[in-house]
Formats: structure tokens, C-alpha cells, sequence
């Protein structure tokens, strides 16, 4: 099995070749291939390669499906006896990935 630990918009992804993950937005169009460099961690049938922060010679392909907005999340404030009430939404941007290959 196949996996690696990479490093995306200051998160840390567990991933997969033939699965897609959602991420931070990237500046990229739908349907571009992109390269991620920011390998942290490798495991190849077996043989496992770390790196100090990341592995140089690695990279990882994947594609650029969709970018799209993460579920509403509410927020709301309020303090007692203040009358002060505060009811604010906010939605993630993402865009999701296909990973191609490791």
C-alpha cells in the first residue's frame, strides 16, 4: 500500500493515489495538473522515506476538479443583560482534488 503525508495550505493530508481530497483553496483552474512538493512523509509497499521538513525528490500529481464552498457555519455571540446580539455565517472556499499519482 501506497500513502504519503503532505502538506497543503498549512494542513497536513493523509492521502491515496485514486482518491480525492478537499483543501484550501488553490489558484489553479478546473481541470489543470498540478504538483505538490510539500511531501512530508512516504511509504512505498513498505519502504518508508521521511523527510527533514519534506522529501526533494518526490512529487505528487493530481488534478484539479472543482473548486467550490465548504457547509455554512453559524456564528453567534451574545452577552447577558448587555442587549448585545451577534449572528454572523461563514462558508470555507475548497477545492477538490484528484490524486493521480505519488
Amino acid at each position: 500500500m501506497t500513502y504519503a503525508i503532505i502538506q497543503i495550505g498549512g494542513k497536513q493530508f493523509w492521502i491515496q493515489a485514486g482518491r480525492f481530497y478537499d483543501v484550501n483553496k488553490i489558484k489553479a483552474n478546473p481541470g489543470e495538473t498540478i504538483l505538490l512538493r510539500k511531501v512530508l512523509f512516504l511509504n512505498k509497499n513498505g519502504e518508508i522515506q521521511v523527510g527533514y521538513p519534506c522529501i526533494g525528490t518526490v512529487n505528487i500529481k493530481a488534478k484539479v476538479l472543482k473548486h467550490f464552498k465548504s457547509r455554512k457555519i453559524t456564528v453567534f455571540k451574545m452577552k447577558p443583560k448587555k442587549n448585545m446580539k451577534s449572528k454572523r455565517g461563514y462558508r470555507q472556499d475548497l477545492t477538490r482534488l484528484f490524486i493521480q499519482e505519488i
